[in-house]
């Protein structure tokens, strides 16, 4: 008896160590990025590797590491971690619920970490990026394809317009009229344009994004993407929810699994009129100054940039999307818990004739319940917070173009340079970068 409960124990000590990415260590990479040194930020998250990300998310370490390898100008290094992700991907999607049992025991890091659905369609204009950064259109050809498939199967996006993700859909359509596949570009641009007006206007979005410039003479055009700002934080909060409480999430909330008759009697059979502990994420938000940008051609014609995702309002829909779920899973967490502290104390009391050594027995059962009850803060957290973009024509050759950075006042407060960029006559040019200060 002594030996199982020490097993017992042991594994539960075990599991309460499951952890994520701490906040300290998200914020000190954020300050780096802030600070616009992407390779200490890639030291950073290379000597936390083991630490911060425990084996069982790999994956969210490839999304991190992925988007600050881009942001500092390494797109080859980037996509060979953007395709370890989207295999993990793969992988996660294919295995059975039954391996993720521990979410409705002990927390829900017990499982690997899944990407949102507007994270996973990221993915896709990431490796996309890249590619065209290495003037490899036929490989950001195959991103864009796998983009607007995923995209196009999603379910439920009749009621979900962020799930449509037109910020993907609209760059996959600049990909395909790149390679030349007109038809296909038509059709995600219907998309990307359907999915702005199904947001109408929401979270700053536009309702149809514009880009004002008309085609130059033996010119070329320009894509600039400026990825902007920092995402708010997932940070744990705890509260006291009385058992009442939790049964009435049991009995209106519904997931993939159904309470057990033996849970709801536990609860209503003496538990009733107690309180548990449980937790919940919350987001953070993180300050950023710079809030729009434009660029600025050779000739001195300025183009402002249009926010085409807003990736911190995405974050949010998708926490309140999963509410419903999420309490339901703490419900029965906190009944099978409960149940727990409750057996191992009549066990020990029978066992051993001793009602003292069972009410101890279900002190320490139930304080460990307490401990492992951990809130989900893991997030792919070195996205930005938003995504401005603007497209403009200008002759073609090699010449220099600013993008200057503006506050919430529309103040210049900063700019930077692309020097010597190369413009082909009657082809296309894609530029990226990242503030987050």
């Amino acid at each position: 008896m002594k030996a199982r409960w020490l097993t017992l124990l042991t594994v539960v000590l075990c599991c309460s160590a499951c952890g994520a990415p701490s906040l300290r260590h998200k914020k000190e990479v954020g300050h780096l990025l802030a600070q616009g040194d992407f390779a200490a930020a890639e030291q950073k998250l290379e000597e936390e590797k083991g630490k911060q990300y425990k084996q069982r998310d790999a994956l969210l370490y490839y999304l991190d590491m992925g988007t600050v390898l881009h942001d500092g100008g390494k797109p080859a290094q980037s996509d060979l971690l953007f395709a370890k992700a989207q295999q993990r991907t793969d992988e996660l999607f294919t295995q059975s619920l039954t391996a993720h049992a521990g979410r409705y025991i002990i927390n829900d890091l017990t499982v690997p970490y899944y990407p949102a659905p507007y994270e996973q369609a990221l993915t896709y204009y990431y490796r996309a990026m890249n590619f065209l950064q290495q003037d490899d259109v036929a490989d950001a050809l195959v991103e864009a394809n796998k983009a607007v498939f995923y995209l196009d199967h999603l379910p439920d996006v009749q009621n979900k317009p962020r799930l449509t993700s037109p910020f993907v859909q609209y760059f996959a359509s600049l990909v395909f009229e790149s390679a030349g596949k007109r038809d296909d570009a038509r059709i995600a641009r219907t998309r990307a344009l359907q999915g702005y007006a199904a947001l109408d206007g929401a979270d700053g979005l536009p309702a149809r994004p514009d880009f004002a410039s008309s085609a130059v003479q033996n010119g070329g055009e320009v894509v600039l993407v400026h990825a902007n700002g920092l995402l708010p934080l997932k940070i744990s909060q705890t509260f006291q929810v009385s058992w009442g409480d939790v049964l009435f999430w049991m009995h209106s909330t519904q997931e993939d699994q159904e309470p057990s008759p033996a849970l709801q009697n536990a609860i209503m059979t003496g538990l009733l009129g107690n309180s548990v502990t449980v937790a919940y994420p919350v987001l953070m938000p993180q300050p950023y100054r710079i809030r729009s940008s434009e660029a600025v051609t050779a000739d001195g014609r300025v183009f402002p940039t249009v926010l085409m995702e807003n990736v911190a309002a995405a974050q949010q829909a998708d926490l309140q999307d999963n509410q419903t779920a999420s309490f339901l899973r703490m419900a029965l967490r906190a009944a099978a818990k409960r149940t727990a502290a409750v057996q191992a104390r009549h066990m020990v009391a029978q066992s051993s004739d001793n009602e003292s050594a069972g009410d101890l027995a279900g002190l320490i059962v139930s304080i460990l319940g307490t401990v492992t009850e951990k809130a989900d803060t893991r997030q792919w957290f070195t996205l930005p917070a938003q995504f401005r973009m603007t497209r403009f024509y200008v002759p073609a050759g090699v010449q220099d173009i600013v993008l200057r950075f503006k506050d919430g006042y529309g103040n210049i407060v900063e700019e930077y340079t692309f020097k010597d960029v190369c413009v082909p006559a009657g082809g296309r040019v894609y530029l990226h970068y990242r503030t987050a200060k």
